[in-house]
C-alpha cells in the first residue's frame, strides 16, 4: 500500500467539471494498493498519514501532524503509484491491485481516518478526474507500508 501525501494550503478533485472533494490546509493523499495489501495494512497506513509530522511548529520545525496543524486531509486513488517502472519505456499495472480489492481498501482507508475525526472528503474511484493543490513547502512524501 502506497500514499503519496503533499501538504497543501487547498486541494481540491473534480470529475465532470464539478468539484466533488476539497480542503484548505492539510494533506492530500494519493493512494495506490497492491496485491498483497489488507486491512490491516490500510489501518496502519490511516495512522501513518493522520500522524505523520509534516506541518511546521512555532520554531519551524516539521513536527505537528494534520490534526494538531488544524488541517484535513483529500484522498484520492491513484493506481499509477503502483506501477512498475523498472525497465523499459512503458510502465507496467501489473504491481496493482484488482480494481475490487483497490476499492474496498480504498473506502476502508477513508474510513479509518473519517473515525479518526477527519472529514476526509475523496475522489471518485475509478473516474477521470483532475486534482488542482497548492503544494506548501513544497512537501511531499512517500509512506509504505
Amino acid at each position: 500500500m502506497i500514499a503519496l501525501i503533499q501538504r497543501v494550503s487547498q486541494a481540491r478533485v473534480k470529475v465532470d467539471e464539478k468539484t466533488i472533494g476539497q480542503i484548505e490546509k492539510g494533506l492530500l493523499v494519493l493512494l495506490a494498493i497492491e496485491p498483497d495489501d489488507d486491512e490491516t495494512k490500510a489501518k496502519r497506513l490511516a495512522q501513518r498519514v493522520s500522524g505523520y509530522r509534516v506541518f511546521n511548529d512555532k520554531n519551524g520545525k516539521m513536527n505537528l501532524n494534520v490534526e494538531q496543524a488544524g488541517g484535513d486531509l483529500l484522498v484520492v486513488s491513484q493506481f499509477t503509484l503502483a506501477a512498475d517502472t523498472s525497465s523499459g519505456m512503458r510502465p507496467s499495472f501489473t504491481t496493482a491491485a484488482k480494481p475490487e480489492l483497490s476499492n474496498h481498501l480504498y473506502q476502508f482507508f477513508t474510513q479509518q481516518l473519517r473515525e479518526k475525526g477527519f472529514k476526509a472528503p475523496t475522489g471518485v474511484f475509478g473516474a477521470d478526474m483532475k486534482v488542482e493543490l497548492i503544494n506548501d513547502g513544497p512537501v511531499t512524501f512517500q509512506l509504505t507500508i
